[in-house]
This record gives structure tokens, C-alpha cells and sequence, in this order.
């Protein structure tokens, strides 16, 4: 009979494309495994975990929320209501392991998972771990990790340092500069710029270009611009008449874009440096400020302490993060030590590692 395994988490391409990445290795270790997404109804999960090939049950789960303490009154119920949806999954499914991959929804899941015996497995991207995975990591089977360091928050004995998943698409891309470029409908002659706040946008990044979008194309150079959901009216009301413009909400086919760009502006969060030292791009950082403990500021500057990266801070975009650009778009030298540099923090097998563990422990 074929292995059953569990994948819960999600809410940011951060979360998901990782899993995505992990079942991906898994299948890759026995074809006939069988795989079942669990994620927040609404979320973003729920349309990305289909899309790349697989099944995924939601469940009425919310996060906390910092910023209108009225909106958490429900949430109690919600929590409740979710354990009760994942023991029927469990119950239904009955699976050999349970992988948590972050985000809110992973709680009740490995919680429940925990309780029932059923050894559970937490993939923690950044060099801060969140407060659900440090309660969940005390049962834990195993933990694995992106950096060195994690004994503070997790079990010594149980961790694996790993590095982060990244999808398959992106590290086993072979396109061509001119092939990523084509496919935006751009010109190849033309320096290109890849601006990304994340899956879901960066309102920071988003108002600095919207505010000097002209100098993109005053200076000979080309956008490829995804915005997230909230900008993305704003952006493509700008595009209209501007050639050297290409935006989106989201860009599905992040390979091309990573190919096509001769500089990328990006959060820094684990999961897009991940990529980016994979793709080795000289980058220019805007760390989301209000990630917990700053840790996207921690990030930045560990690739800034590295040369592999420059950072602008989230409050000084709108004055210094297009000038930054320029100048950096003028400096070959500069591009060529810094692509060099984050190149030289690439970790491509993060997947597959974890899945062997897995594998291992579920094969007794």
C-alpha cells in the first residue's frame, strides 16, 4: 500500500511554494505516494495547491489580528471548528505522516496529528521561528531548518539544517535572458528590471515605483512589475501608454521573470532569498518592517554584511529605492559581484533532504 502524507500551511507564496517544492521531491521518491494539502479556506492556498497538480481540503482557520483586535472575536470558534474539520481529515485520510510547513493553519493539523501518535514533521524558513511551530517543534519528529542557531527555539536533538525549498520550475530553469524577456513582451536590447513584493505585494515597494515610475524609461531601462492584488488597478492604469511597463498582480511563471531581469527589487523574506540566491541576481532589498521580530531586516543584512545584496529601508523607498536601481543599473561591475556573491548562498536540494528524512522514518 502506498504511503499517506499530509501537507498543511500556507497563507504567502512563502509557505506554499516551499510545499509545493517538498511534495514534489516526495513524489519524486515513491511515484504512487499519496499527498493531501490541508490550508485556510480563502487562502491563497487554495488556488496555487490545485494549479500545481495536487488535492487540498480547507478549513475555517484565521490568524490573529494585530491591527483591529475586534476582528479576533471569532476566533475561538473558528480554532474549535478547525480541529473538528481536521480530525474528520485525518480520520478520513489516515495518514502515515504530517508535514507543517508554517502559517496558521498548520496548528490545529499537527496538533491534532500529535495527539493521535502520528509522527509530524515542521519546515521553519526563517532564522526566527514562528510562535505556533516553537509550541508544535516540543512533539515534533524532526525539524528542519534554514540556518544554523535554531537550538533556541526547538530541541537540539531533533533539528536538521536543510536550507530553504525552492521550486523546481526556478532551479531547474534553463531559459535564456532573451527567452524570459520574450515572453513579457519586451525589448531584449533593454537592462530589465523585476520588481516583486512577495505573492501577495508590498505596498512600500508598490508607491516608490508608482512615484518615479517615468525614470524607468527616461533611463533606457524596462519594468516587469508584480504588484500584489491591492496595487494592481494603480499599476496597470500606469502601464497604459508607458511600453517599457509590464505588470501583473501575480507573475505565475516566476522562471521566466527571474530569467528575463538584470536586477531584482524584493522583500527579503527566507523564501524569495531562496530563490533569488538560486537564480543569482543582484538584488536590491526592501525588508517588510512589521515582519515579527524584524526579521526581514535581519535577512537583508546578513546578504548586505556578504556583498550579495543591497537594502533600502521600507521608510526611505519612496525617496532613495529608485535612485538605487539607477545607479546600480549603471554599475556592471557591481551587478557582476553581487550576483556572484548571493550565487555563492544557493542551496538547491533543501527538498529533496527533507523528504529523504521523511521517507527514512516512515519506512521505519
Amino acid at each position: 500500500m502506498s504511503d499517506r502524507i499530509i501537507i498543511a500551511g500556507g497563507g504567502t507564496g512563502g509557505h506554499i511554494f516551499p510545499a509545493i517544492a517538498i511534495a514534489g521531491a516526495l513524489k519524486q521518491q515513491e511515484q504512487d505516494i499519496e499527498l493531501l494539502f490541508v490550508g485556510a479556506k480563502g487562502k491563497m492556498e487554495m488556488e496555487k495547491v490545485p494549479q500545481a497538480g495536487y488535492r487540498i481540503e480547507g478549513i475555517t482557520i484565521a490568524g490573529f489580528n494585530r491591527s483591529s483586535l475586534i476582528k479576533n472575536i471569532g476566533l475561538p470558534f473558528k480554532l474549535i471548528k478547525s480541529f473538528f474539520q481536521v480530525n474528520d481529515i485525518i480520520r478520513s485520510f489516515m495518514p502515515d505522516a504530517v508535514i507543517g510547513v508554517g502559517g496558521y493553519s498548520s496548528f490545529p493539523v499537527l496538533r491534532s496529528a500529535q495527539a493521535k501518535g502520528i509522527p509530524t514533521f515542521i519546515h521553519e524558513s526563517n532564522s526566527f521561528a514562528g510562535k505556533s511551530n516553537i509550541l508544535l517543534g516540543k512533539k515534533a519528529t524532526r525539524i528542519f531548518v534554514a540556518s544554523d542557531g535554531m537550538e533556541r527555539f526547538f530541541p537540539a536533538g531533533r533539528i536538521s539544517v536543510v536550507g530553504n525549498p525552492v521550486r523546481s520550475a526556478i532551479v531547474q530553469s534553463s531559459l535564456t535572458r532573451e527567452e524570459g524577456i520574450r515572453f513579457f513582451g519586451l525589448d531584449p536590447a533593454k537592462p530589465t528590471i523585476l520588481s516583486t513584493g512577495g505573492s501577495l505585494g508590498a505596498k512600500g515597494i508598490n508607491e516608490a515605483i508608482a512615484a518615479h515610475v517615468d525614470e524607468f524609461g527616461n533611463n533606457g531601462l524596462q519594468l516587469i512589475w508584480q504588484t500584489g492584488k491591492p496595487f494592481a488597478g494603480q499599476a496597470a492604469a500606469l502601464a497604459a501608454g508607458r511600453n517599457y511597463l509590464w505588470t501583473q498582480d501575480f507573475i505565475p511563471r516566476m522562471e521566466y521573470a527571474f530569467a528575463a531581469a538584470d536586477i531584482v527589487i524584493s522583500r527579503s523574506g527566507a523564501m524569495s532569498i531562496a530563490e533569488l540566491c538560486v537564480v543569482k541576481k543582484p538584488v536590491v532589498f526592501v525588508p517588510f518592517p512589521f515582519a515579527a521580530e524584524d526579521h526581514q531586516t535581519a535577512n537583508a543584512q546578513h546578504l548586505v554584511n556578504k556583498n550579495a545584496g543591497l537594502m533600502v529601508k521600507d521608510s526611505e523607498a519612496k525617496e532613495k529605492l529608485v535612485d538605487t536601481v539607477l545607479a546600480l543599473s549603471r554599475d556592471k561591475e557591481r551587478q557582476g559581484m553581487l550576483s556572484t556573491n548571493i550565487g555563492r548562498l544557493a542551496v538547491t536540494d533543501a527538498a529533496g533532504r527533507i523528504a529523504t528524512e521523511i521517507m527514512k522514518v516512515i519506512k521505519g
